[in-house]
């Protein structure tokens, strides 16, 4: 990105006084409110935000993974400017060009037969209602849904989610039965090679199908890639053999892409990465990159065809809203146009891959790299040998808040999250700018070092 001036005296008054009100009145998600700080934020653009005290710091968060076009991107930008001057509203069941347009779009990049869409508000209700789908579909209710996953925070979605914020909600009530995913660095399994955790997964996860009843499953969801569970790649040949397994029983398969759909892995999909087809796709974030909040699930013929003449009993009063899709039609027509995800996944091989692996060989603390594209995670340790997280699972930990707070001084806003630090700037970042964030995670990881007992 060019240069601009960064934010000036009437912007930190306004960043002053936005503390202040949020402090007094703003009750924030997946927090002690007593004792939050939030960061604040005065403006935004390419691949930096600016803070109340006027500070320039590096976006290797993409917010919440989800700004994949970057901030204040031009064209989308004025797409949601010229919506507005049209329509910026109008009830779901009426057609309008902004929704068509992008239903389109996204029926042209899902793999196999997935061409109707059904649009959401966000993530959590495209689950929601994908799950709907599959056990009307089916008749069943059981859901499967892996341990280390995450897909919302709503009742159901939060209950399939297979990490602890799970916890205050489950009552054992939802139909979710979970299962162990495959993890090679913590196999469940006790396997040593991609190929032992791929074949030995696939067993524990047919086990689970046969001992629960296939008669009662409605659905399997499974993260293509997970997110904020850390990042962690699916060995060869697991996802195709997930599918089979949902085709052999009569499981509908949900592909959740909240995160790492729409070019965040180098191709449009995760899944694609497999050439692997899903029955339904759960997609948000990265659609429109989170300008104007849109979800959806992306719907096969044969689930399209169980409500061809039975109504689908569900729907949302801004499904489809108009600002929304026209933020995804230019958010998908500007990644196409400017080759983002060509770029992403140049990046994750040529700077972040190899710039990752040799950033572990110089620090004790990186127990494991992995990712993809503009996806990636460093899991953090105190002995690479017992493998010991440097902050426990389900928390952070005093030494992982001193090692954000150290790259946040650097000029580097991060995305941790239990014992990992996980590199997931825009698609369109630059690669000095990539090269930057990589030398500023570099440079402050020595604090980690010094908690590891191998110094």
């Amino acid at each position: 990105m060019t240069e601009t001036a960064g934010p000036t005296a009437e912007d930190l008054e306004a960043g002053r006084r936005a503390y202040e009100l949020d402090r007094a009145h703003v009750f924030h998600s997946w927090s002690a409110q007593g004792a939050l700080d939030p960061l604040t934020v005065t403006k935004a653009e390419g691949s930096y935000v600016w803070d109340g005290e006027g500070n320039r710091l590096l976006d290797f968060s993409s917010q919440l993974v989800n700004t994949n076009v970057g901030h204040q991107h031009p064209k989308v930008v004025a797409a949601i400017i010229q919506q507005a001057t049209t329509l910026c509203t109008i009830a779901p069941q009426h057609a309008n060009p902004a929704r068509s347009e992008a239903a389109r779009l996204i029926a042209e990049l899902t793999p196999g037969d997935l061409n109707h869409v059904f649009f959401t508000n966000g993530g959590a209700d495209a689950v929601e209602h994908a799950i709907r789908m599959a056990r009307l579909h089916t008749g069943r209710h059981k859901v499967l849904s892996a341990y280390r996953s995450y897909h919302g925070g709503t009742h159901l979605a939060v209950n399939v989610t297979g990490d602890p914020r799970r916890f205050a909600s489950d009552y054992s009530d939802s139909g979710v039965v979970h299962f162990m995913p495959a993890y090679l660095y913590r196999s469940y399994f006790s396997s040593t090679t991609e190929a032992e955790e791929c074949e030995r997964a696939l067993r524990h996860l047919e086990d689970m199908i046969v001992l629960e009843g296939p008669q009662n499953i409605a659905a399997l969801i499974l993260e293509s890639i997970p997110g904020t569970a850390g990042i962690y790649v699916p060995p060869a040949g697991y996802l195709a053999g997930v599918r089979e397994l949902t085709r052999k029983y009569g499981i509908v398969y949900i592909a959740d892409e909240v995160m790492a759909g729409f070019g965040r892995s180098g191709k449009w999909f995760a899944v694609d990465h497999w050439n692997v087809t899903p029955d339904l796709i759960t997609f948000a974030k990265g659609v429109n990159s989170g300008y104007v909040p849109l979800g959806g699930v992306a719907i096969s013929q044969a689930i399209y065809d169980t409500f061809r003449d039975r109504p689908y009993p569900g729907g949302l009063t801004y499904s489809g809203h108009p600002l929304a899709c026209a933020a995804a039609v230019a958010s998908i027509t500007a990644m196409q146009e400017e080759g983002m995800v060509e770029h992403a996944a140049w990046l994750g091989e040529h700077v972040f891959g190899p710039g990752l692996r040799e950033i572990a060989q110089r620090h004790p603390s990186v127990g494991d790299v992995r990712g993809a594209g503009c996806f990636w995670a460093m899991e953090l340790v105190k002995d690479r040998d017992t493998r010991e997280p440097l902050a426990a699972y389900g928390g952070s930990s005093p030494e992982m808040n001193e090692l954000v707070a150290a790259l946040k001084a650097d000029g580097l806003l991060p995305f941790a999250n239990f014992n990992r630090i996980h590199v997931v700037p825009p698609l369109n970042i630059s690669e000095a700018d990539a090269r930057r964030g990589l030398e500023i995670l570099d440079a402050a990881l020595d604090v980690a070092d010094r908690h590891t007992r191998t110094v």
